[in-house]
């Protein structure tokens, strides 16, 4: 049987030239993360089966890498359904893990909990541009920390890397969960309609007003109900503003403190933020994940013309695991897009070691290789990259391609010419 050399469908082999990016954004994401207070762990990239079939990840838990059970557990014979048959799978998200991470450690970190994690995770979706079954996540979660503070430090924390990976005129765009249940409440929705609702309003920037008013009559909703939904949403703007708007306009429906938190984390962040962004308050942000709770949050990248990143509050999640609910809030990079625009741009690592080569002649005698070895651990020591490589037959060739390779000097040893 042929071996195949291709990876499996949607997923991919990484080059050295994007390993380079790669290495230089981890450890960036590190060292300013690491400046905010935000500290790594590591999880297992298998998880149990009921923790990710929790009706916690929305439309993720359809795309899960199952894991058949083992050696005497796994029982084809008398298996009914799937379920029967796997007893874990691979992680879809990090906020899952996350989740049981702090539930089985909590007693041993400090409250909040800063946690930074970067891990690959699967999905079994299909690929496209950007988007893998295996890609890298970069998370940034407080957990115990239940007032604004936490998605202000996290905006300031996720732009700020931006920033420093020269990013600049996004916009990162929020909204409060508390705030699409408050206008659906407001416009006579039934309270077990809301995801439906939000779901069509999710689609906002595809179809339109029109087209969501189209789709919410469809489903068999009033048309004073979706009349006055929709005309909500002429008088919103996209800034404190509109905020203060709707504090007002459903001041009997939402706690005023729900607009009053928003209008601090849009105002904070505006007066002290290092990058070239834009916050703005958007109405019809909705998010997939059914776990958030409050402030949610999305970039909005135009040279990817989609989403970089997103986050939220989610303080129902690890209540799943111990019965008692924690306040979370979390922000994700897209990481993967994020290396994929910046190779779009040929990205120039700035913090590359200088690169030398050596070339030495075939056959050279092991006394005179020793000190071409001497030589090139000098070098190294002063945090030069040596690369030594035997001459080869075309050596013009050998060149060129050490130079696209970044080598700014390139150094030949012959025999007896040391």
């Amino acid at each position: 049987m042929t071996m195949k050399k291709k990876p499996v469908t949607g997923m991919r082999d990484i080059l050295p030239r994007e390993m380079e990016i790669r290495n230089y954004a981890m450890n960036l994401i590190r060292e300013t993360y690491g400046s905010f207070g935000f500290v790594s762990l590591e999880t297992p990239c298998v998880e149990h089966i009921e923790n990710l079939s929790s009706k916690q990840g929305g439309d993720n838990e359809k795309l899960i890498f199952k894991i058949l059970k083992r050696g005497e557990k796994l029982k084809i014979d008398t298996a009914k359904e799937e379920m029967d048959l796997v007893d874990g799978g691979l992680r879809y998200d990090l906020t899952v893990p996350l989740s049981r991470y702090y539930s089985n450690n909590a007693n041993e970190l400090p409250s909040p909990f800063k946690a930074l994690q970067m891990g690959n995770v699967w999905r079994a979706d299909r690929p496209q541009k950007g988007r893998y079954r295996q890609f890298m996540q970069c998370d940034i979660d407080i957990l115990g920390e239940p007032s604004c503070l936490a998605e202000i430090d996290l905006i300031l924390a996720t732009s700020t890397l931006l920033g420093k990976l020269d990013f600049e005129n996004f916009t990162i765009r929020i909204n409060d969960r508390k705030i699409l249940k408050a206008m659906a409440a407001y416009s006579g929705f039934p309270e077990e309609s809301y995801n439906t609702v939000f779901i069509i309003l999710d689609k906002m920037d595809k179809i339109g007003l029109d087209g969501v008013r189209s789709e919410l009559l469809e489903e068999g909703f009033s048309q004073e109900a979706v009349e006055k939904y929709l005309s909500l949403f002429d008088h919103i703007t996209r800034d404190i503003e509109g905020v203060r708007y709707c504090g007002e306009v459903l001041k009997d429906v939402m706690d005023a403190n729900v607009a009053k938190d928003l209008q601090t984390i849009i105002q904070s962040v505006d007066a002290v933020k290092t990058a070239k962004f834009k916050i703005s308050f958007d109405p019809t942000l909705v998010r997939g994940m059914s776990y958030y709770t409050g402030p949610i949050f999305e970039i909005a990248m135009d040279e990817y013309g989609g989403s970089v990143g997103g986050g939220g509050r989610y303080d129902e999640m690890i209540g799943k695991f111990t019965g008692q609910n924690v306040s979370a809030v979390g922000f994700s990079v897209g990481f993967e897009r994020i290396i994929m625009l910046l190779m779009e741009r040929d990205y120039q690592v700035p913090t590359a070691n200088q690169k030398k080569a050596f070339l030495v002649e075939k056959n050279m005698p092991a006394e005179q290789l020793l000190k071409v070895f001497e030589q090139a651990t000098q070098e190294r020591s002063k945090g030069i990259q040596v690369n030594i490589s035997v001459m080869k037959k075309n050596k013009k060739f050998q060149k060129e391609q050490l130079t696209a390779e970044g080598y700014t000097e390139i150094q030949e040893f012959f025999k007896d010419r040391m």
